[in-house]
């Protein structure tokens, strides 16, 4: 059986975004073992693969250049991989593929496309086009060495079930994020004729989910409540999540839940809409001349107004429901 080892050490939704990937392409090659490298806490993302080996591991254990060659180490004496597929194209992972081409692995690493990235993000270029999906860059790296692979974009439900809907109204940046107050008025309004659960994760948000809970009837806080295991679960039953351009999106995508996202400063021309799901679904103001201004949210608003995240209507999205 071929082996070939992958990494990629995150961020979450883009680890996530591996598991589609992996699957369809171990379904086409029965063959072929795939070892995934990355955080012990992503494990239970890659539950139930068959010929998938996950290698979680602690990246504080592995600090640096003599980090990556103790790990480097470790992975040449427990697995027996011809190729490697670096799946992240960081310093870290760059560290790594150096050391496996010396020991003669055939290394193969993602093209991030950084510079149409650049280009897509550059307020001034009023000529956007939708880049390459991030799930077909990393079936990229597998075609590079030679495997076939047709992925389908197709969401597959894992629950026959399913009632309620999700709210994740968090992201890590603030160009990604609707105000808080919108994302209360869409749980109030929905939680009149559905069960509305909330999803989040920090202190400061389950706090404020505890909140809304109290707040809105015919709601449930399961913030800092759930495994991810549990939580995946539980997403899978729903009947629809609203999701930030966030994690929470790409879960929804694992367990094949149809997903409502909201966009403000990142768009879904950067190629990270979830897996399986329609761009019909996507809540974004598109006669700003100056999104996408971001590929992950993190630049400060060079207007100074939040324009694409403070024009978004509550009736938007409702209507997307």
């Amino acid at each position: 059986m071929t082996q070939i080892l992958a990494y990629r050490f995150s961020a979450f939704g883009d680890v996530a975004m591996t598991v589609p990937v992996f699957t369809e392409f171990l379904e086409q090659h029965p063959e072929v073992q795939i070892v995934m490298v990355s955080r012990k806490n992503f494990k239970d993302l890659y539950e139930g693969i068959p010929n998938l080996i996950f290698k979680g591991v602690d990246l504080e254990d592995y600090k640096g250049f003599f980090g990556m060659w103790k790990l480097s180490k470790e992975l040449l004496k427990e697995f027996q991989f011809e190729y490697v597929a670096d799946l992240h194209d960081v310093i870290r992972a760059k560290i790594l593929d150096r050391i496996f081409k010396l020991k003669g692995k055939q290394v193969f690493k993602i093209d991030k496309g950084k510079s149409e990235k650049e280009k897509l993000t550059d307020i001034w270029n009023l000529q956007k086009t939708p880049l390459k999906l991030t799930t077909e860059r990393y079936a990229d790296v597998f075609r590079e060495m030679g495997f076939k692979v047709e992925l389908s974009h197709e969401l597959r439900p894992k629950s026959v079930q399913k009632s309620g809907i999700g709210i994740a109204p968090f992201a890590q940046h603030h160009g990604k994020m609707l105000p808080t107050e919108k994302t209360f008025e869409v749980a109030k309004i929905l939680s009149k004729q559905h069960k509305v659960y909330f999803f989040g994760g920090g202190k400061s948000e389950m706090e404020t989910l505890n909140s809304w809970q109290q707040q809105i009837p015919n709601s449930e806080n399961l913030a800092g409540k759930l495994t991810l295991n549990k939580e995946l679960e539980k997403i899978s039953e729903l009947e629809l999540m609203i999701s930030m351009d966030s994690a929470n999106m790409h879960l929804a995508s694992l367990v094949g839940t149809r997903c409502v996202s909201i966009w403000g400063s990142t768009h879904p021309f950067a190629g990270f809409l979830g897996y399986g799901q329609s761009e019909k679904d996507v809540v974004q103001i598109n006669d700003l001349t100056c999104r996408p201004c971001s590929v992950f949210g993190d630049k400060e608003c060079y207007r100074g107004d939040w324009a694409c995240l403070e024009e978004i209507k509550v009736q938007q999205i409702i209507a997307k429901i």
